[in-house]
């Protein structure tokens, strides 16, 4: 029962990021410019990110965090969420909902090969198998001409993948703090940072009134901010106390193939065979990284 709970739990939360995309792109259809929305995602999550610590002070015995520790969850928030999120919107400008998803999903290669560069953490035969069989799909979806007819196709891929790459990075730089301070809390930290850093660059950036922008707008922020941003974080993070870091990967691994089908359904996106078998190369590449692990 305990193992059915979070593997619901995980399921839901990974459906709710992959309707990420799919609310973005129909976002832009509005015209609405992707510094914008992001500052209207992180706005609206800012104050549910800022509540976990008092919430999670009360249940637990919450972590001192150090000058030290406050000047690496700095960087990493910046890194992790700000870049990472400022890339994948600008990224979505220009490609489908589906492929941005699949770009994305090849972050834990990228998590073992900065671990071998960084932490000298060997990559065995199994790594270099399953990152052969990923990258030998991401090579037969972008051979695909299909693709090729997107305007700036190739710039979106690259803002896509320098996302994936700084996520990775967020993720092997936060090894240190995340035994000392707790996922949860090392989360919240890490958000409450990118939240703040996103205000700022709009304000910096934009001319606009964030409080004067069309009602529309901010029903889009809103949805990505509580369907997409928050109540996944809490989902995951309730599934892996459940089930296990490692299960949990494994059943969230069905993102891609939700953001594909609904980016067909709602948005009309194209989806070709070279596609489909791409895919199931990357799939296959990532979870055999996981399952190994």
């Amino acid at each position: 029962m305990k193992d059915l709970k979070g593997i619901i739990l995980v399921l839901l939360g990974a459906v709710c990021f992959s309707i990420k995309a799919i609310i973005i792109k129909l976002a832009y259809g509005i015209a609405i410019d992707p510094v914008t929305l992001l500052t209207l995602r992180m706005g609206f999550s800012l104050p549910f990110f800022l509540a976990v610590p008092f919430i999670y002070k009360r249940k637990h015995n919450e972590q001192k965090v150090g000058k030290k520790d406050w000047i690496k969850i700095i960087l990493l928030g910046i890194l992790g969420y700000y870049v990472a999120s400022i890339f994948d919107f600008w990224g979505l400008q220009y490609i489908t909902a589906g492929l941005e998803r699949l770009i994305l999903f090849v972050y834990p290669t990228i998590v073992v090969l900065l671990s071998a560069a960084f932490l000298k953490k060997p990559i065995t035969k199994n790594i270099i198998f399953a990152l052969l069989l990923t990258y030998f799909g991401v090579f037969i979806i972008f051979s695909d001409t299909n693709l090729h007819s997107q305007k700036n196709m190739i710039l979106g891929a690259a803002f896509i993948f320098v996302s994936a790459f700084t996520y990775a990075a967020y993720l092997v730089g936060s090894g240190s703090l995340i035994p000392k301070l707790g996922s949860v809390q090392f989360n919240a930290y890490s958000m409450i940072v990118s939240c703040i850093v996103v205000i700022i660059h709009f304000v910096i950036v934009q001319p606009t009134n964030l409080l004067d922008l069309p009602f529309q707008f901010y029903c889009f922020g809103f949805a990505i901010a509580i369907i997409s941003t928050v109540v996944p974080t809490f989902l995951i993070a309730e599934g892996i106390n459940l089930i296990g870091a490692g299960k949990a990967s494994i059943v969230a691994s069905v993102g891609p193939v939700i953001t594909i089908a609904l980016g067909y359904w709602f948005l009309n996106e194209p989806f070709t065979f070279w596609e489909l078998i791409g895919t199931c190369f990357v799939l296959g590449g990532v979870l055999w990284i996981t399952y190994r692990k």
